[in-house]
């Protein structure tokens, strides 16, 4: 079963489609089976950064009937053993997919047999994001250092966090035990879920210990893109252990990236930074963002997802 990546940033301009090529770039040269799909709806532009011109294919074909399975829409890249899945001919209107097309496109998203599966999403918390979101629990954060960027990332995160959390407590049955807490102390709700999960485990100590495994199953990935100079190295570091302060969620800092403002140029050439600018700090940064999630416990191969796509 393919290892899910969902790759999303708080606001666009964050780089996350940069990322999402060149760590899928990567991981197919490593000798990964890998496929980046493009679901930043209405704005696809994953194509032009892993070097394919005119894609003849793309998501939209899938949605509107025009194939039947999503596997026909792949096509193959320059890259070998990277294929996509295009946004680049998406009409404009799907930017708005219905809930029923969004949730055929999840069940055969993790249907398809290769090694690591990326997914390029929008940036924001709009409901397209968060859903795509749910199909895995190794989500691939992309921030700037901008106090901004900082600010747009940690609500992405904790929007992510308590929708996966609501999702828990609906997989596994625990709404009424969940209504019991809140009655017990009416603070003990999604938005706090350190206290929700003390309170169920006093009610219930055997369905707290199930809950728990199920939040530590979050494996939540942080990369601070266009990282400059000035910009204090530690700051991916610092949103860490913030994020795991208020939330009480474990991120795992994969690296900064540092900024190039080549990385424009490659794009206008429909080339790879990666080949272009081989001893850059930029493609120096990424090989280390990827042997950091190599290292992580993602890569175990251990990413069940029969849970995460129950409600699919």
């Amino acid at each position: 079963m393919a290892i899910i990546l969902p790759i999303g940033g708080g606001k666009g301009g964050s780089g996350k489609s940069f990322l999402s090529g060149s760590l899928a770039v990567l991981l197919a040269r490593e000798g990964f089976r890998t496929l980046v799909i493009d679901v930043d709806l209405g704005a696809a532009n994953l194509h032009t950064i892993i070097g394919v011109t005119h894609p003849r294919l793309s998501l939209s074909d899938f949605i509107n009937k025009r194939v039947s399975n999503l596997a026909d829409t792949i096509i193959a890249t320059p890259t070998p053993l990277l294929f996509m899945i295009s946004g680049a001919m998406n009409n404009l209107d799907i930017a708005n997919l219905a809930h029923e097309q969004k949730m055929k496109v999840l069940r055969h998203i993790v249907k398809l047999p290769y090694d690591y599966i990326l997914l390029d999403l929008g940036a924001g918390t709009s409901f397209n994001t968060l859903d795509f979101f749910m199909i895995s629990d190794h989500g691939i954060f992309v921030t700037t250092p901008e106090p901004t960027a900082i600010e747009n990332i940690y609500r992405l995160i904790r929007s992510v966090y308590f929708r996966k959390i609501r999702k828990a407590l609906d997989t596994h049955h625990f709404q009424k035990l969940a209504r019991e807490a809140e009655e017990r102390n009416p603070m003990a709700k999604v938005t706090n879920p350190d206290l929700l999960l003390a309170v169920i485990r006093e009610l219930d100590p055997e369905r707290g210990e199930l809950l728990a495994g199920e939040l530590e199953s979050f494996q939540f990935k942080l990369i601070v893109n266009q990282h400059r100079k000035q910009d204090n190295p530690h700051i991916g570091t610092m949103i860490c252990k913030i994020i795991s302060r208020h939330l009480n969620l474990k991120i795992v800092f994969l690296g900064n990236v540092a900024f190039d403002d080549r990385v424009h140029n490659a794009v206008c050439k429909t080339s790879l930074f990666i080949d272009l600018y081989p001893f850059t700090q930029t493609v120096h940064d990424l090989r280390q963002c990827l042997r950091n999630l190599l290292s992580s416990s993602v890569v175990g191969g251990k990413c069940d997802l029969s849970g995460s796509m129950s409600d699919f």
